[in-house]
């Protein structure tokens, strides 16, 4: 993990070419993919740097990860004793050094990070896009969507032909439980424009933790619930590899 100096003298850099660009709004995986199996958690407490233990199977794990209802879905329980802990939704204290409300992917650690008053952050683990579809550089969270509809872009529907159903002349895949955005997107502006690059829900809960998706950062549906309720308007994004 760099340290805040390192971290404040990154260059980050804009996307080349808006076909790119485009690249970046498919936001699904190219396959399946495992999860470890876990059987420890670790808290970290506000400002303190003391770790407290807490057993796999909790009743506080069970609520933060259990079965929910939202905007007329029910989203299915997440399996987390099979996510490797790290991952699980944390408060630590906060190792970015930005200004609070700022919100920071670590992209080589998949984790994400909201910047709180008071020295902590909350943690997300992600999973990130995978070789060739990454991206990397600083932007603002300019729009916001519940449940939102998912449109591939040309590019990936010549990838994948199967996805020309849900294309943009015929009207994007409606919001649901196998959208790729899952139940929550954030979208990333640069300098005004959009990147089509997303902070997102997923179903798929086994992709956390790993470099699958075309481009954009991906958090357990439960979890972008949270940080959707947490973020502020207009929040600054950095995003670095």
């Amino acid at each position: 993990m760099p340290s805040s100096d390192q971290f404040s003298r990154r260059t980050f850099l804009s996307l080349s070419a808006v076909g790119a660009a485009s690249l970046l709004a498919g936001c699904a995986s190219s396959r399946p993919v495992g999860g470890p199996i876990a059987t420890t958690i670790t808290y970290r407490d506000g400002g303190s740097r003391l770790d407290r233990p807490m057993a796999v199977g909790s009743a506080e794990l069970d609520a933060m990860y259990g079965e929910i209802y939202d905007g007329g879905y029910v989203i299915p329980a997440v399996p987390y004793q099979r996510i490797d802990p790290r991952f699980y939704r944390q408060r630590v204290v906060d190792p970015t050094g930005q200004p609070p409300g700022t919100i920071v992917v670590d992209t080589p650690s998949r984790f994400l990070y909201l910047v709180e008053s008071g020295g902590t952050a909350m943690r997300y683990g992600v999973g990130i896009g995978r070789e060739g579809f990454a991206w990397q550089g600083t932007g603002v969270i300019q729009w916001r969507q519940k449940w939102p509809k998912w449109t591939p872009p040309d590019e990936m529907i010549a990838r994948k032909p199967e996805l020309a159903e849900y294309s943009a002349d015929n009207g994007g895949m409606p919001p649901g439980l196998d959208n790729p955005l899952g139940a929550r997107a954030l979208y990333i502006f640069q300098n005004g424009e959009d990147t089509l690059y997303r902070l997102h829900g997923s179903p798929e809960w086994n992709s956390i933790g790993k470099a699958v998706s075309s481009g954009c950062v991906r958090l357990l549906n439960q979890d972008v619930i949270d940080l959707y309720e947490r973020v502020p308007n207009k929040a600054r994004v950095l995003v670095w590899q």
